[in-house]
């Protein structure tokens, strides 16, 4: 992977102890720092912020004949990456809004991607590529 700056993505949640079980107990990220109103999270090497904060409305936009909710953020993973994410979190009982599957199969671009919602509502995509490269193919 080259050397990319990493990003900053702050989050907000209504209970950190429900954060704190699904980021730090289901996703199994590491715990930064924290407050009485927030947690710092290690996403594989980019700071997420979990901020205590009322839910705010989602849009959900239609792809590949999917009901995408927007926003949403995630991680562009290695497959077998993605393969164990998407066992772990079956494992864990997660309901997807997406399950997991393989997009633009055979095609430029083909990604397996997957869908879900933290316990405060906030859409995650974890996604892989076939082919790295692809990421930002058109």
């Amino acid at each position: 992977m080259p050397n990319i700056p990493r990003f900053h993505l702050a989050m907000p949640v209504d209970d950190l102890d429900a954060a704190r079980r699904f980021y730090g107990g289901t996703l199994g990220l590491e715990q930064g720092r924290s407050s009485d109103t927030w947690i710092d999270w290690n996403l594989h090497g980019h700071q997420f912020v979990t901020h205590l904060a009322p839910r705010t409305e989602r849009v959900h936009n239609p792809v590949d004949g999917h009901d995408v909710p927007v926003p949403h953020f995630g991680l562009v993973l290695t497959v077998p990456e993605f393969e164990t994410l998407a066992d772990k979190l079956r494992s864990a009982g997660t309901k997807f809004v997406i399950e997991p599957y393989v997009r633009f199969k055979g095609e430029r671009g083909e990604q397996w991607t997957m869908f879900l919602l933290d316990p405060a509502g906030n859409a995650l995509e974890f996604k892989a590529f076939a082919d790295d490269s692809q990421v930002f193919a058109a």
